[in-house]
């Protein structure tokens, strides 16, 4: 077998990376070496770096849609570049369709994966089959002309890809001829004993250290600065990941950590080992060498991570760098370290970790010790304390300028400084977003919980006694009995006071629920509950059932770890009974141009009594870009979910529906844009309540006036209705595009406008999703640094506080998409409340107070066939409110966990398509009987396209037939007293806490995520539930049972959406028209938004001004430059 090289990937704006993870590992094992590349690469990303990397196949996964497009410019971009060699293999599940598969493989795609491929081959079969198709020799480019690269490169990487892979393969016949530069400039390769690297005066760095150690991301910062610092020069990295001994297999997982190297200026080339004992790849002396006589002003060299004493990089480079942690141990151990002898810059990364600070001053130590530094040189020594994964790290800058410096002195070559003074200080570290001293919340929470479930027994236990003695003294000849009397005392003391009165009220409690009524207060105003229900047979049935207990001890434990729904620990609900006008159905919508998603919101709620809506987005507003013109861009826009791209898209997205009533809610599934987002809903609810205070004070004449002027030299925006077959005004009524194109602001007075803006926010209801820690775990639809998505978080929370915002949710903390990554339900349960005690932790440590933020926080779960989804919601209410009440001392509204659901889209699956909806209707019932607050059914036909209107209707027909017709779900408290749902809960909660504890130990969720310890978890179970289904050892009907063969592609058959041409116009057309219109205007608050992240000011503040006239991606790139882009990992 050849040396197989392969680039996995996933197509652009699409983080679902669970299969590539898979399909990798797999790879690897059968002895290719991978260039991971991961989520979210553009075609020109993928294909520059397929041929950096001198690839023979690319491996892509595409889910959110526009695959054709997609696929079909990967094939276009490589073949104008010469490279029609490159294999392409692909999947998307049941996304792509046949007969788009059968397309794709027409033009030139090697493989498209389909569902049935997998169940026919399993995951084995289909690697051995791509393995076969990338087994083929590569040749010297010598003997054919390259065409031009479509794509910039200032010197072109073609010909020094080939050499170097033929240096790797040991093959001789290398042309002594290149064209290298783009400019056409020649080069002469040279021989591997020649030392060109000493007669050509350039830097070669070398990074090397221990594993794990975040060498890539350092080097990324350092190629960022020396981009930012000198433009016109070019630079070489050249990076190296160990080979396996077993397999010949290799992971180069550092090109998916860079983000500087998208560049012209900038070549990268990952090398294995491919030896057990190296650290350095074969040939690097004559790749070296050719990187030199290719022109390139500056080489960097980063090995595979190494042991104490290891300085094989020393013989290779001018410039040698040694990458260190706080954890190295004793001091002596820094004796053993062989590179601190020979490194001309050390850096003691992940410097915010617990004992940075004594490890720089040890290392200081060291170094003056290893060079003979006696004299009291200190703040010369070239040891710095280093946060590369921060994007603004003062110790990363700082060391960038003494690299600058070194290299003068090295080379007489001047690098230019930052055009800033770095702000680093050797005796301060830079706050964490968590103290360490508070790293221990989890294992304070488990201790918590534990506690109070061994007190729950000890008092049981009391109680019990207690009773028994208290019916012995009803015995006439006992009652008098002076030593049970005694007795009887000393345990009455030993019961808590809460406890004691819990007992004594239970009898007319359980009296008060056998009543025909209850008052009860719902939203202020008191009402009368109907306590029972007659079934068509005349049998009365009390819609709350209470248990028959006698014994003191089994009442005192019931209301301890179960009580009545809406009582502590709210194991049955937060609330007393479900809102009898207000059932718990998501409207959900997300397809094309946001008046076709309007459109379909008010089909969905056309006749309800509340209108819930759930807004899907499309991929590019999911990644904070604008829609435009270039084919991978344009083939996602509206595919997946509604493009939103301007405040204006926004208000016609939710025109006609009054957001400020208390009967509308809106939920956005949106998270690394979600502040923006967020900003525009806001104004869009405020310009509404805007128009509505013109319209009652008759003002539209006077605002008429001031709107033309405002319009004067563009053209107004229009609603485009896609509803043609409707009379527009039959079905909206036109609320919210009155003030279309401008804002309130611009046509009221301050005060009548602030006035209005801070109703509101004080009533507005609605949630946003914003859950940065699962997106980094699991989905990973992250565009910011994790620092600076965090602080914005804390930055809208912190407004929320200011301004009193009560009703609307700023994070729904995600399990969801935890377990459509490949988790289990217990994993998805216990990644997902530690993320949300992680943002309570967060919080508090900016200051704000706990009562002051838990209210606008919310969970979103998914729903399986696994019998732990039917406790789901129990087990997680159960734990919140104990730590709530027991750790952190928070009211009673803040012990309340209020959680959404969505029915898995795991279990869609696209053959046997219509069997769907069975499964959706069986978990919809697990929460209905749960007690969700609200519930998302998928639709059947998800599994391959947005779903239809026939489709959406039949998935929100599950839920109103299971809560109007079923029964049983008229009890409030169905599951209460079985005896599996309570051992299930138990056993669950124990699981979570286990869980709890192994993120603890990898130093809560944020150094567990450091570690990479939930994606590797979710890839895990990925595996194992995939190798189980294709085993049949997990039966699916349909698919790997029961399978009727004439149905496996009746997805050609489904009815699906896929967005027009049309529509993907209009939105280009529309956003150059915001654009254009607030030219005069963008730029400042582009500005201001840049002044705010870097002077630490609340940047939502400004963001609530900004979308008025800037666009999502303007926005979007403007916070990169100051927050840094999300740094993707394995």
């Amino acid at each position: 077998m050849n040396n197989i090289r392969i680039l996995t990937s996933t197509s652009l704006f699409d983080g679902h990376d669970a299969s590539i993870n898979i399909m990798r590992r797999v790879l690897q094992e059968k002895g290719a070496e991978i260039i991971h590349f991961g989520h979210n690469r553009s075609a020109q990303e993928i294909v520059a770096a397929a041929i950096e990397e001198d690839v023979q196949g690319i491996a892509i996964t595409s889910y959110q849609g526009g695959h054709i497009e997609f696929f079909t410019y990967v094939r276009k971009l490589l073949n104008e570049a010469g490279y029609q060699h490159i294999k392409i293999v692909g999947g998307g599940g049941g996304t792509i369709l046949p007969k788009e598969a059968a397309y794709l493989e027409k033009i030139g795609i090697s493989k498209i994966y389909l569902p049935e491929d997998g169940l026919k081959l399993g995951i084995e079969g289909m690697i051995e089959q791509v393995i076969q198709l990338c087994d083929y020799t590569l040749k010297d480019f010598s003997p054919k002309k390259l065409p031009k690269l479509s794509f910039a490169k200032k010197i072109d990487p073609r010909q020094i890809s080939r050499a170097i892979t033929l240096l790797q393969n040991n093959d001789s016949k290398i042309s002594s001829s290149k064209n290298y530069s783009s400019k056409n400039s020649s080069a002469k390769s040279t021989s591997k004993n020649n030392t060109s690297k000493k007669k050509k005066n350039i830097p070669i760095i070398g990074l090397t250290g221990t594993g794990g150690a975040g060498k890539s991301t350092l080097c990324d910062r350092l190629i960022q600065y020396f981009l930012l610092a000198n433009p016109s020069k070019t630079i070489a990295i050249i990076s190296v990941d160990p080979s396996k001994r077993k397999t010949g297999g290799a992971l180069l997982g550092d090109r998916i950590r860079m983000n500087a190297i998208d560049h012209p200026n900038v070549f990268m080339r990952s090398l294995a080992t491919r030896s057990d004992k190296n650290t350095i790849a074969h040939s690097m002396d004559a790749i070296i060498e050719l990187l030199i006589e290719a022109g390139y002003d500056a080489i960097i060299i980063e090995t595979a991570g190494v042991g104490q004493n290891d300085a094989t990089i020393v013989d290779y480079v001018s410039i040698p760098i040694y990458v260190m942690t706080p954890e190295f141990g004793a001091p002596t151990q820094l004796e053993k370290i062989n590179m601190i002898d020979y490194a001309k810059l050390i850096a003691i990364n992940k410097f915010d970790r617990a004992g940075g600070l004594d490890a720089v001053r040890d290392v200081r130590k060291q170094y003056r010790r290893s060079h003979h530094i006696w004299e009291d040189q200190k703040n010369s020594l070239p040891v710095f304390g280093t946060i590369a994964s921060h994007f603004s790290d003062p110790g990363m800058q700082a060391m960038y300028n003494a690299l600058a410096a070194i290299v003068y002195q090295t080379h007489t070559i001047k690098w230019n400084l930052l055009p800033w003074e770095p702000n680093y200080n050797e005796n301060e570290v830079k706050a964490p977003t968590l103290p360490n001293k508070r790293n221990n919340y989890l294992a304070e929470i488990v201790s918590t919980i534990q506690k109070n479930n061994q007190w729950i027994e000890e008092q049981k236990n009391i109680a019990s006694k207690w009773y028994c003695f208290q019916e012995v003294l009803k015995e006439p000849s006992l009652k008098e009995d002076k030593k049970i009397l005694k007795v009887n005392e000393l345990i009455e003391q030993g019961i808590d006071k809460e406890v004691k009165q819990l007992i004594l009220d239970w009898p007319a409690k359980a009296a008060a629920y056998k009543k025909p009524f209850l008052e009860i207060d719902q939203k202020g105003t008191k009402l009368k509950q109907a306590l029972s229900f007659e079934t068509a047979s005349g049998t009365v049935i009390q819609k709350v059932q209470v248990p028959s207990y006698k014994d003191w001890g089994d009442i005192a434990h019931w209301h301890l770890k179960e009580n009545l729904p809406g009582y502590f620990p709210y194991t049955a609900g937060v609330f007393k009974f479900k809102q009898g006008n207000e059932d718990p159905t998501r409207m959900f919508a997300g397809e094309g141009c946001p008046e076709r998603t309007n459109a379909r919101f008010h089909f969905l709620s056309k006749g309800q009594n509340s209108i819930r809506l759930s807004t899907a987005f499309d991929s590019v507003t999911l990644y904070g870009h604008d829609p435009e013109k270039r084919l991978d861009v344009y083939g996602k826009i509206g595919n997946a979910g509604v493009n939103v791209a301007s405040i204006d898209d926004a208000k016609k997205l939710y025109s006609g529906i009054d957001l400020n009533s208390s009967s509308t809610s809106v939920s956005m599934t949106i998270n690394g844009p979600a502040p923006i987002l967020m900003a525009q809903f806001f104004n869009t609810a405020i310009d509404q309540a805007c128009e509505k205070y013109i319209t009652a004070n008759k003002l539209w004449p006077a605002v008429h006036k001031k709107m033309k002027l405002l319009f004067k030299g563009s053209t107004p925006p229009e609603y485009f209705n896609v509803n043609k077959s409707l009379n527009f005004k039959d079905w909206h009524n036109g609320l919210g595009l009155q003030l279309l194109g401008v804002s309130g602001d611009q046509v009221l007075e301050p005060a009548v406008y602030n006035k209005i803006k801070q109703e509101v926010l004080s009533n507005v209801r609605g949630t946003l999703q914003a859950d940065i820690l699962k997106e980094d775990q699991a989905q990973n639809t992250c565009i910011f640094s994790t620092d600076f998505a965090l602080k914005m978080m804390g930055d809208v929370q912190a407004y929320f506080a200011e301004n009193k915002v009560k009703h609307f949710y700023s994070i729904s903390i995600s399990g969801y998409h935890i377990a459509e990554a490949g988790a289990n339900p217990i994993t998805q349960l216990a990644f997902t409340l530690a993320n949300g005690f992680t943002y309570v932790e967060y919080f508090m440590n900016r200051g704000i107070a706990i009562d002051d933020f838990t209210a606008n926080l919310s969970f979103f779960f998914s729903n399986g066939m696994d019998p732990e989804y039917a406790v789901i919601g129990r087990v997680a209410r159960r734990i919140w409110a104990n730590t709530m009440k027991h750790k952190y001392h928070a009211n009673e509204r803040s012990q309340k966990l209020k959680y959404h659901i969505q029915t898995s889209g795991r279990s869609l699956h696209a053959q046997e398509i219509d069997f769907n909806d069975i499964r959706t209707t069986l978990q919809a019932l697990y929460a209905i009987y749960d007690q969700c607050n609200s519930l998302h059914t998928n639709a059947y036909d998800e599994a391959i396209t947005t779903p239809t209107e026939e489709s959406v209707r039949r998935a929100l027909a599950i839920q109103l037939i299971i809560n109007k017709e079923l029964g049983t779900t008229k009890v409030e408290n169905f599951q209460q007293g079985s005896f599996l749902i309570t051992e299930l809960t138990d056993l669950v909660e124990e699981a979570v806490m286990q869980e709890f504890e192994r993120i603890n130990n990898r130093g809560g969720v944020l150094g567990a995520m450091e570690r990479m310890y939930q994606r590797t978890k979710i890839q895990e179970e990925s595996l194992q539930y995939e190798t189980k289904k294709h085993t049949g050892e997990i039966p699916i009907i349909g698919v790997n049972s029961f399978v009727q063969p004439s149905q496996k592609n009746n997805a050609d058959q489904q009815a699906i959406f896929r967005s027009s041409s049309t529509e993907q116009n209009l939105q280009i057309k529309n956003l150059a028209s915001f654009q254009k219109r607030n030219q005069s205007l963008s730029a400042p608050y582009l500005k201001k938004l840049q002044k705010a992240a870097l002077e630490n000011d609340n940047i939502f503040a400004v963001l609530m001004e900004a979308v008025k006239y800037c666009s999502l991606g303007e926005i979007s790139n403007t916070l990169y430059q100051v927050g840094g882009k999300y740094s993707r990992n394995l």
